[in-house]
Formats: C-alpha cells, sequence, structure tokens
C-alpha cells in the first residue's frame, strides 16, 4: 500500500507492526486513541510537529 499524506491512521495501524513500530520512534504514542483513527497521517503530523515528508518515507520503505 502506498501512503500518502491523505492515508488515515486506522489504514496505516491495519498495515500491520512495522508500520506501527515507525509511527512509535515519530513519537505517534497515540496511535491507539480512537480519535486518532479518524485524522490523515498529514493532520496527525501536523499535531504532532512532524515531519510529514519524512514519515511518509519511511511508511513507504516497509
Amino acid at each position: 500500500m502506498k501512503v500518502d499524506g491523505k492515508t488515515m491512521i486506522k489504514d496505516i495501524v491495519d498495515m500491520g507492526p512495522k508500520a506501527i513500530e515507525i509511527l512509535m520512534s515519530f513519537g505517534m504514542g497515540c496511535i491507539g486513541c480512537p480519535a486518532s483513527q479518524k485524522e490523515s497521517i498529514e493532520e496527525a503530523a501536523r499535531v504532532h510537529g512532524i515531519n510529514v515528508e519524512n514519515l511518509l518515507q519511511s511508511l513507504n520503505n516497509i
């Protein structure tokens, strides 16, 4: 699956443990929060002050 800024957090979590590990390594510890499941990765990155391009690159290298 190709991840872009509009990809929902829930879809990334569904990619499996490696994707979850990457999100956690970027400081997104709230991925288990029900509210985060309705956010795009771009929205979540902005809230957490994370460089979305770096995050997307890491996720797409899985």
